[in-house]
């Protein structure tokens, strides 16, 4: 199928879009991929009633994604350094479009697992290639701009994306028909739209007439840098961490803890931490980093002290507020871990680095909210919260002090 869309042509030459058109064609697969990504997330509860299944399998459920993701990242998110990155930001929308399709014909339990898992395969395949691929269409078509554009535009609609689909799906199963089958059908057609679209996108990765060896994702660094690289891996873990949290099990706390069974509300909490996301990458983009990183400290570690109080008080709008503050925190960390990271590396080497930093945020995203899952069949969820969020702020300090140096 990837042959044939990538054949499309006028006469004996492949038609292209300008690398300028180019730029916006990614961003756009790339928000549309992550969007679809976090379509299930006010849905669970809905899967809930009708299995029947407690609230432990939701993160069971929401990690075979992050496994999918880190597994991908691990095998194949490097391989646009040599592959071609349009070759792989295709193969990632292709992978999306068959896990949509696996959400309308086998949507039980096991399903839900199998299609989530996809579902990460492609956003792991994506995240890195995408990223790399943006920068490289914006340096071609405005070489006088410099990365700065290529670099906010990639991280925001990376966690606009994220934050669109909460909103999506909720909208859906609050006001139309079918909640579990009409949002992935929608998104079945906009990949396919998507996937025609990116095979006409210029390449920007010349492939070797020799492929180097298949080996798996490996991170090359100076003795000097592995510092900072650790530093902004850790940074990036505890920042997914959090959307871990608000892409699992959001809706539980606001259903259990806050007794709000609104499926709108489901999907519009989850939306306003990552609009935040975003929202502080776009209006903080000209600032410089250390003061990115000084606000992302201050943002963190208040959101995640109102969390706390928040579910401890059952406050909705304690919850809420700080759940954007959080949001705002994150994205301000996690730019400045993508661009430390990049930093570090040879240009024919970023997508690799970025692969690994990306690798280690998705690891953030399943691990704590599967030792989350696991807790919940002990303990209580307020308790459990509550000591979540004092880890990641334990995690997010030193390694944002350590960055700050770094700046």
């Amino acid at each position: 199928m990837t042959t044939t869309i990538e054949s499309l042509a006028i006469g004996r030459r492949p038609f292209r879009l300008r690398h300028g058109a180019g730029f916006w064609v990614i961003a756009a697969a790339f928000l549309a991929v992550m969007a679809f990504s976090t379509i299930p997330t006010p849905l669970y509860a809905l899967y809930q009633v009708r299995d029947g299944f407690p609230t432990w399998v939701v993160t069971v459920i929401f990690a075979a994604y992050a496994v999918g993701v880190i597994a991908s990242l691990f095998l194949i998110g490097h391989l646009s350094d040599f592959a071609g990155r349009r070759r792989m930001v295709l193969i990632a929308v292709l992978i999306e479009i068959v896990s949509a399709a696996l959400f309308l014909v086998w949507n039980d339990v096991a399903g839900l697992i199998v299609a989530r898992t996809l579902s990460g395969i492609g956003v792991g395949a994506l995240t890195a290639s995408a990223t790399a691929h943006l920068s490289e269409l914006r340096a071609v078509a405005r070489p006088e701009e410099g990365p700065r554009l290529a670099g906010t535009v990639s991280t925001a609609v990376n966690t606009g994306g994220l934050a669109l689909g909460p909103l999506i799906g909720g909208a859906f199963a609050q006001f139309l028909p079918a909640p579990l089958l009409l949002p992935y059908a929608v998104f079945l057609v906009l990949l396919a739209v998507a996937a025609v679209a990116v095979a006409l996108v210029p390449e920007t990765v010349e492939r070797a007439e020799e492929r180097p060896a298949y080996r798996p994702q490996r991170i090359s660094l100076p003795a000097e840098a592995r510092g900072a690289f650790s530093a902004a891996a850790v940074a990036a873990f505890a920042g997914f961490a959090v959307f871990g949290l608000f892409t699992s099990l959001a809706p539980s706390v606001l259903a259990g803890t806050l007794h709000q069974t609104s499926h709108l509300l489901a999907g519009a909490v989850p939306f306003a931490v990552f609009a935040a996301s975003a929202v502080s990458q776009i209006v903080f983009a000209r600032v410089s980093t250390r003061t990115q990183l000084v606000l992302a400290l201050v943002l963190m570690l208040v959101g995640l002290a109102g969390l706390a109080v928040g579910v401890l008080a059952a406050s909705l709008a304690v919850f809420i507020v700080s759940g954007v503050l959080a949001g705002a925190g994150v994205g301000l960390q996690f730019r400045s871990s993508i661009a430390v990271a990049a930093s570090l590396a040879a240009p024919e080497r970023r997508g690799e680095v970025l692969a690994a930093i990306f690798l280690i945020a998705y690891i953030g995203l399943a691990l704590p909210v599967l030792l989350v899952g696991v807790a919940l069949i002990l303990w209580p969820l307020v308790p459990v919260l509550v000591v979540f969020v004092a880890a990641i702020a334990v995690l997010s300090v030193p390694a944002g002090l350590r960055m700050m140096r770094r700046a």
